[in-house]
Parts: structure tokens; sequence; C-alpha cells
């Protein structure tokens, strides 16, 4: 049996952009565990996102994990800026930039969980020596910067490596991207714990009309620990 249920962090990259209050609403009141907050720069990834202010102003929408995903380097100069704006979880990635140990210690400073993620093609010995530090390790199963992408089913060894480095200790590893009811089975196989869905989560949904959000979101877990014998 798993120690713990998986949980969904339902990604605003695929919200209406417009109405991102009442999305985080309707998600977290359709189950979703986590909102998983994308902040995409435009240098480190293509794509030029969300930053600390639309973080702070969607905070007060919600009562649940704000997760935020920084793919931004150097990440240093704003994590304070993301911790300020209500960020519980603010994770780096580890090819960001030459001082991830020290980024993570000021992100734990500040007083929020740090978390280190990597990019598909970096190997899992890049965060060996950051596991007393993390909180999370977050495994791109997809080049990051777009959302549906297909994901990468070399990462499923990474994802089991990653757990045997972890052992016994309290560390979250959430995968993201491509996240379908299949993939989340075989992620949660493998051990991870959190899974990021963006796509999976608001087919066929809006804020106005969540339903198909919860019916999304309770078929990920019930994919994913049923797999794991919860």
């Amino acid at each position: 049996m798993r120690v713990r249920g998986v949980k969904i962090a339902a990604s605003v990259l695929s919200a209406d952009a417009a109405n991102l209050g009442a999305e985080c609403r309707a998600l977290v009141a359709a189950g979703s565990d986590w909102i998983h907050f994308d902040a995409m720069d435009g240098h480190f990834v293509p794509s030029l996102t969300f930053g600390p202010q639309t973080c702070a102003a969607i905070r007060p929408h919600f009562d649940a994990t704000l997760d935020v995903h920084m793919m931004i380097a150097p990440a240093e100069p704003l994590v304070e800026a993301f911790v300020e704006s209500g960020a519980d979880i603010v994770t780096v990635h580890v090819e960001a930039g030459p001082h991830i140990h020290r980024v993570l210690q000021s992100i734990k400073a500040l007083g929020a969980r740090p978390g280190v993620a990597l990019n598909p093609g970096t190997p899992p010995p890049a965060v060996e020596g950051l596991l007393d530090l993390a909180e999370l390790v977050c495994v791109m199963t997809v080049n990051p910067g777009f959302a549906g992408q297909r994901f990468i089913e070399s990462q499923l060894e990474k994802i089991a490596a990653i757990k045997e480095m972890i052992g016994n200790r309290p560390i979250h590893i959430e995968v993201d991207g491509g996240i379908s009811a299949e993939t989340a089975r075989r992620a949660a196989e493998a051990g991870a714990d959190v899974l990021v869905a963006g796509t999976a989560v608001f087919r066929n949904g809006t804020a106005d009309a969540p339903e198909p959000y919860r019916r999304n979101i309770l078929n990920l877990r019930n994919a994913a620990e049923g797999s794991a014998g919860a």
C-alpha cells in the first residue's frame, strides 16, 4: 500500500488566462490538491508566461498549496518576490544557474518549501547533493516551455532512480508534462507522488462549468493510486 496518496497539481498554464482567479477556485473545489504556477521567462524556455504580480493576484482566490515552478534563469533575483506573492513551494531548475544550492537555501530561509527540477536531458546525480535541502524533486517528462506535449518515456527510469536515491526522506517526486490517465499510472508506479496536469485536467471544462474538472482530476487520481496498490 502507498504511504500517502498521489497529489494532483493542476497547471494554470492551460487555464483561461483572463479568468485565473475563478479558474483556481474551480480547480480546488473540483479536487485539485495543489495549484501549479508555471513562471516562464522567454529565455530559459521559449515561452513568456506569469510573474510574481500574477501569482499575488490569484493567491487570495483559493486555500490550497501554491506550487510555483520557476523556468527562469537566473532564478535567484526573483525568488523573494515569488515567496512574498504567496508561493508555498518554489521550484528552481538545476540547469538555471551555477549556485543552485544557495538558491534552495534562500527559498527555505524566506519561509517557503524548496524544490529542484530536472530537464529531460539532465541525469539524476545532478540532484543528489541537494536532497538534504529540497522538499520536492520535479522530473520534467517533457522539454519545458509549452503545454500539450507528449510524455517522454525514458523519464520513467529517472523517476525510479531518484526514488531510490531519496530513500526514506520525506521528499515529494513531482512529474510535469504529458500527464494522462495512462502516464499517471506509469509515473506513480515508478515512484512519483505529485502529478502536474494541465490539458488532462481542463479538457471539456470551464470555470463556469467545472464538472469536467472534477471528473478529470478523479480519473487521474484513480489511475495513479490504483496502479500503486492504494
